[in-house]
């Protein structure tokens, strides 16, 4: 068998029967309720449609029912769908576990050889018939083709993340065509996608009156995230041996020759060409000391749109209806609120948060341990719902039992250690308790308190670059190049905003590399980013681990209570907090897991491919 690409018999509402190309008699019949592929490329607005189908898979679906974040430490998936064994790097050629074998896996499920090729060839039909259309409006059509470009370039940008080198495919495959193709190496496919995006940035307009669209700032972003992660140490030949160690093919998983000065130069070089547009900045960077900077998070999250927004992904309260939709307050809320609970935060995370004067969160610091959420970072409050926050009014049926509308994920205790009362939004509670999350915390980035998700789906968009990153971005190629001045200063704005002290100008070299770690860490949580940012610094024993979460407990000398709280709101005594293994959550790390598999049916159809080591 040579076929290595799935044929796309249909995209979106057009019918693109040019996919075979000996079939000219069946061509001359204009099929009957479709558009025919004359029709396509000679009408500006059906070639507009057929590029908005390649958003969507290219873009994929974020803020499904299960997160990026699941699969890396960010979040617990409360119901496990075998996302688990996939933490315990137990992929193989047959099966990735939760990541796309799970009917819910929307989101991760187009993060695949198949799928990413399917938009490919889709770029490439695009390509391949673009030059011939006649119309006078001739800045329209360089506009599709950046944004074609774009999307080229993105979808090969995921398919070099996930597998290294890849066969670069620009030509429209025939059914009667040779398919075995091999890989490039991981140095051409990136120099193949930067010239995609230098394409782009040439074509598309510096704005964009409707929004979600591609512009000149978000290829620049691109090209800056690109360059930042192929100048990473995994694809470091100095620095990326847990990998390559006995493969044959170094040169598919990253550079084995170059200058890796010159690449970090490269990096820096793309993020300051987003900085040096002067079109973006950060949403309120320099707070108000009457400011709530938490609030502010909080505006920049659930907004439609701010000076710090290069790209972002709309939805309606229509959009994609079933699992694959968009609805982010319904899939991570609490299950008190009748929401599903997923996508828990780790305590992992939420131990992250530094303290308000900048000094880390430790529990075995007694102050620290009595009161967690206390003069914590801002950000920790405009991410994360704790125990006793105040939160949305809950519905009907749960103010009957909260009247006060905190938040409840603890557990009341008489004197013998027996549990008399579950928090409403535990695995225990009275209202859905198989929604319930394990960790003790659930998700407030994103999610717009003014709607009720039960019933109603909010548009917030979803961001997938802004200027916040392309700081960090700048910083860390600034840290490599041994620029520790210049690093700090681009760190420390991004640390003004949100309201920290600034990093010390004595804290150089490793531990401002960790220092800026942990901002990124901190500042795009819940942004995919960091499952990225894990396999390109190798620190894949660092995050696959047993996981953590909270226990709170209240003690009281009563043999019964007739609810959590009492009825002037208060607690059954003082809140006890500690640190516990989130249950059924212990992830391990392989370092095969740097890289994904090829499927071993697409290994079968190409004779040409290499697969990845450990597999």
């Amino acid at each position: 068998m040579k076929k290595i690409f799935n044929i796309l018999m249909i995209v979106s509402v057009i019918s693109f029967v040019s996919s075979c190309t000996n079939t000219e008699d069946f061509l001359d019949k204009k099929p009957l309720g479709d558009y025919s592929e004359i029709d396509v490329w000679s009408d500006p607005a059906l070639i507009e449609t057929f590029v908005n189908s390649m958003y969507r898979d290219a873009l994929g679906l974020p803020f499904t029912v299960i997160l990026l974040s699941n699969y890396v430490d960010e979040s617990n998936l409360a119901w496990d769908w075998d996302v688990n064994n996939f933490n315990k790097s137990l992929m193989t050629s047959d099966g990735l576990y939760g990541w796309a074998t799970s009917w819910t896996a929307q989101y991760t499920r187009h993060f695949q050889w198949a799928p990413l090729y399917a938009n490919v060839r889709r770029t490439n039909i695009f390509f391949s018939k673009i030059n011939s259309v006649k119309s006078d409006d001739k800045a329209k059509l360089d506009d599709l083709k950046g944004q074609a470009y774009f999307m080229r370039a993105w979808t090969y940008f995921y398919l070099t993340n996930l597998y290294g080198g890849v066969p670069i495919i620009t030509k429209v495959y025939g059914l009667n065509d040779e398919f075995t193709v091999a890989r490039n190496s991981y140095d051409e496919s990136i120099k193949f996608i930067v010239g995609q995006l230098d394409s782009a940035v040439m074509n598309l307009p510096a704005v964009y009156v409707t929004n979600g669209r591609v512009t000149k700032g978000a290829a620049l972003a691109l090209k800056s995230r690109v360059l930042l992660y192929a100048a990473s140490d995994l694809h470091n030949s100095a620095k990326n041996s847990v990998v390559t160690s006995g493969f044959s093919k170094p040169e598919l998983l990253g550079y084995v020759g170059g200058d890796a000065t010159a690449r970090w130069t490269a990096a820096k070089a793309a993020a300051k060409a987003v900085i040096d547009l002067n079109k973006y900045s950060l949403y309120k960077s320099s707070p108000a000391a009457t400011d709530s900077v938490a609030q502010n998070f909080v505006e920049l999250f659930t907004s439609k749109g701010t000076s710090e927004d290069i790209l972002l992904q709309f939805f309606t309260p229509k959009t994609d209806e079933g699992w694959d939709g968009y609805n982010p307050g319904l899939y991570s809320g609490p299950n008190g609120y009748h929401n599903w609970g997923a996508n828990a935060p780790l305590g992992d995370l939420v131990d992250d948060y530094e303290m308000k004067d900048g000094s880390k969160f430790d529990w075995n610091k007694p102050a620290h341990k009595a009161n967690p959420y206390l003069k914590r970072d801002a950000r920790f409050y405009a991410t994360i719902l704790y125990e006793g926050v105040q939160w949305r009014k809950r519905p009907s049926d749960g103010l009957a039992i909260d009247p006060f509308s905190k938040i409840q994920v603890g557990y009341v205790y008489d004197q013998s250690g027996k549990m008399i009362k579950a928090g409403m939004d535990t695995r225990s509670g009275p209202i859905e308790d198989w929604n319930g999350g394990k960790t003790g915390y659930y998700v407030r980035k994103y999610i717009d308190p003014s709607v009720d998700p039960q019933y109603v789906k909010q548009d917030v968009p979803f961001k997938y670059f802004r200027y916040g990153e392309i700081l960090l971005n700048y910083a860390e190629a600034c840290i490599e190049l041994g620029q520790d001045a210049e690093a700090r200063t681009y760190i420390n704005m991004i640390r003004t905003r949100a309201g920290q002290p600034v990093i010390a100008a004595s804290v150089t070299g490793d531990a401002l590399k960790e220092a800026y770690r942990h901002e990124r860490r901190i500042e795009l949580a819940y942004e995919d980013q960091r499952f990225w940012d894990v396999r390109r610094w190798l620190i894949g024993p660092v995050a696959y681990k047993q996981t953590s979460s909270v226990d709170v407990r209240y003690i009281t000398t009563e043999t019964s209570v007739p609810a959590y709280r009492k009825t002037d709101g208060s607690t059954y005594g003082a809140p006890i907090f500690s640190k516990k293994d989130t249950p059924g959550d212990a992830r391990a790390w392989l370092n095969k897991a740097y890289f994904f598999p090829i499927m071993r049916d697409e290994m079968n159809k190409n004779t040409l491919l290499v697969q990845n080591p450990g597999y």
